[in-house]
């Protein structure tokens, strides 16, 4: 699975534009007084405005697999990086054969760039934001895990991502390239302590080459 289009709601979109294209040194392919896109290698990321929603997603970007530590210290330069067990800030999901680092944007957003050592995307580039492969995670917020993952899995013929078993009050579907992080309404966001709300969120993905679209109200 490849997610192919995330849009999001923000409450800052001025502020926002300049944190993406600044800290995280995308570039704006579109723009109005009511929305801005994003190039985000495969990915196209849109903000919607809203107002005073103050929407919170968590959502992952996919980083070659060889960069980890060139990308920790180019974010690094910019804005904090979350402690995951502190002051450790590089999460080893060993289950997964990947790591990642945590930080917020201007939003409260908690982003996430991941190394997965499965896939073949080394690159040999000085690491900066067209160094990013795609948006690779986004979080689902529902007040039934079991069920959402049930109803995706039949309508959207999506599995379990076989590195994660299914928990309670965390599922995780999809693939390597590309997947959904269905979570319980007010769990933890990890690696904080803000709680998972759900927000409006479209999402346009390809599985199998199909391309399929949720839209999931908030």
């Amino acid at each position: 699975m490849n997610i192919l289009e995330l849009e999001l709601l923000t409450d800052a979109l001025s502020e926002t534009e300049v944190f993406y294209n600044n800290v995280i040194g995308l570039k704006t392919i579109s723009k109005s007084n009511s929305s801005i896109t994003f190039a985000v290698g495969v990915t196209q990321l849109t903000f919607r405005s809203c107002k005073n929603l103050k929407p919170v997603y968590h959502f992952a970007f996919d980083i070659p697999n060889n960069k980890l530590m060139e990308a920790f210290a180019w974010i690094e330069k910019k804005t904090e990086i979350l402690a995951v067990i502190p002051p450790q800030k590089i999460a080893d999901f060993y289950n997964w054969n990947a790591k990642s680092f945590y930080f917020y944007d201007n939003n409260g957003n908690i982003l996430e760039f991941i190394a997965r050592f499965s896939l073949d995307n080394a690159s040999e580039k000085s690491f900066d934001g067209l160094s990013i492969v795609s948006v690779s995670e986004i979080g689902f917020v529902t007040k039934n895990v079991s069920q959402l993952s049930d109803e995706i899995c039949k309508k959207y013929a999506l599995s379990v991502f076989p590195k994660q078993p299914k928990l309670n009050k965390f599922i995780v579907l999809g693939t390597d390239t590309g997947l959904f992080i269905l979570v319980e309404e007010n769990r933890d966001w990890y690696p904080t302590h803000k709680k998972a709300k759900s927000f409006w969120t479209k999402v346009v993905f390809d599985n199998n080459g199909e391309t399929m679209e949720i839209e999931a109200s908030g």
